[in-house]
């Protein structure tokens, strides 16, 4: 058996205004479902701690949970973990109708960091990102230019992007253009 590696093994670039770094390997499971369903939200509360509100994401130090739409969550556990996350839900929500899918193997995850993070992803996503607008815990999912992700504030300067693995190199690059020094707006 091989062993897993990310999509681009820890690339980082230092940017201008934001500092971009891919995440490494994240568990990541795709749980579709009632999210009413009782049983789906204690066995959701059995691994990130609560259940997230809609277009918000629930992390604790070891796992979280973010809404993707009305019946569908991402949870995300340590990338060795996955496994047993799902066989764990499986166990669980057994009698319920839900779909359960290791998703890790196909996501790069980055950050972009830094006091101009918020005017990076300003630059390239159709979302108000004024602080007013866009605060910590929400979720989206959009596109940042031409590529899929799911986006969310991790801490006041920093935000966690996720998409296919396959263009991850794309998004890796995308994001380094948008932190070059010297390309700053001021809209924040």
């Amino acid at each position: 058996m091989s062993n897993a590696v990310s999509a681009l093994q820890g690339a980082s670039y230092v940017g201008g205004i934001a500092e971009i770094r891919e995440l490494g390997l994240r568990g990541m499971i795709t749980l579709r479902g009632d999210l009413a369903d009782k049983k789906l939200i204690k066995a959701v509360k059995g691994i990130a701690g609560t259940m997230p509100d809609a277009r918000r994401i629930a992390m604790n130090d070891k796992a979280g949970a973010a809404w993707m739409s009305s019946d569908e969550l991402l949870l995300m556990v340590d990338h060795a973990d996955a496994p047993s996350t799902i066989e764990a839900l499986n166990s669980a929500l057994k009698g319920t109708h839900f779909l359960a899918a290791n998703v890790s193997d196909a996501r790069a995850v980055f950050e972009v960091s830094g006091p101009s993070a918020r005017e990076v992803m300003a630059k390239l996503a159709p979302v108000d990102f004024a602080p007013d607008a866009f605060t910590q815990g929400m979720f989206r999912r959009s596109r940042l230019a031409q590529v899929p992700a799911a986006l969310w504030m991790s801490r006041e300067d920093a935000f966690t992007v996720v998409c296919f693995r396959s263009v991850g190199e794309y998004m890796f690059d995308l994001l380094s253009v948008a932190a070059q020094g010297g390309s700053e707006v001021g809209a924040y």
